[in-house]
């Protein structure tokens, strides 16, 4: 089913998720709204209730593991309404309770420290408490995902080369090749501010969001989205400082506690910026549109890994 024709199935399942009790139901005909509609992802809220489908050929079973951690750490997740996922339109679908997210026209706002505690708490969780335990980590299989989306979409590129030789530069557990190295720690797999909201409304604490991803696996990869992003001059030193600062302070096992953290974050920080890279060229390529300033900086960076494949994140002092 596309996602059109999901679209109507999504938000009648929205409404009688927040309406058990369709009668009940007098929130007119804007209490409704699409939050997301991706062929890979569509969102519907519904007064307090939003409904995700996941993206086709999500494996029931280790979704199902994925909300049953995510209850079980209401204080770091944000916990799901309903235990397993259910089919809807061909798709598995799952409800939550809707939060506020992060506002994007407040960058000076951005929740920095509360992002990074949060991650603290999740890495600090025993694995081995957590029964039934949780499936690997994802962060690498999406790398890969948007490695053969580039080379399927956009082949002749002038920048997938840069981007494909990048992605050579990484060893196999980075792009889904091999096991994840470790007994690892519990991972949210794909972190960015877009995965915090405010719960309860309408101002409660941060929680994160988004268990597509989440599971076992190298605590580095939820740090290496800012520090990319740092290490190609696109988020501001002080950001940077906020958010690694107060992932040490909660104790986060990812990096030493002092002293020069590129070490472990090297690997992912490279991995996340193919990755972005990756997705930048595909989704340019396919707008038959050039690169703009934030792409090109990503792709220049990977020019930079592929023939200095061990110094990309040394650059900036921290």
């Amino acid at each position: 089913m596309t996602a059109d024709a999901l679209l109507p199935h999504l938000t009648a399942h929205a409404a009688s998720a927040a309406h058990p009790a369709p009668a009940s139901c007098a929130c007119g005909p804007t209490a409704t709204v699409t939050l997301a509609d991706r062929p890979d992802t569509t969102v519907v809220r519904h007064a307090g209730t939003v409904v995700k489908a996941h993206a086709p050929g999500t494996d029931p079973a280790e979704l199902a593991l994925r909300l049953v951690t995510a209850a079980r750490l209401p204080g770091i997740l944000l916990p799901p309404l309903t235990p397993a996922p259910t089919p809807v339109g061909g798709r598995l679908v799952t409800c939550w309770p809707y939060g506020t997210p992060v506002d994007p026209g407040t960058p000076e706002a951005a929740p920095w420290e509360a992002a990074a505690t949060l991650l603290a708490r999740l890495h600090r969780t025993p694995v081995e408490s957590l029964r039934p335990a949780p499936p690997p980590m994802r962060g690498p299989a999406k790398a890969a995902h948007a490695l053969a989306r580039l080379r399927a979409a956009a082949p002749d590129h002038p920048a997938t080369p840069q981007v494909l030789r990048a992605w050579t530069t990484l060893p196999a557990w980075a792009r889904a090749d091999a096991p994840l190295p470790g007994p690892g720690s519990l991972c949210h797999g794909d972190l960015h501010l877009g995965q915090l909201v405010r719960h309860p409304l309408p101002c409660g604490p941060w929680l994160l969001i988004d268990v597509d991803d989440l599971g076992t696996g190298v605590p580095a990869w939820d740090l290496a989205r800012p520090a990319a992003w740092y290490a190609c001059g696109l988020l501001p030193p002080e950001e940077w400082s906020r958010f690694l600062t107060a992932y040490r302070a909660a104790g986060g096992p990812a990096v030493p506690a002092a002293g020069d953290p590129w070490p472990a974050l090297d690997v992912p920080a490279r991995a996340l910026t193919v990755q972005t890279a990756a997705r930048a060229v595909a989704k340019a390529a396919g707008e038959g549109r050039a690169l703009d300033e934030v792409e090109q900086a990503v792709v220049d960076a990977c020019g930079r890994m592929g023939s200095l494949p061990q110094q990309f994140a040394q650059g900036p002092t921290t």
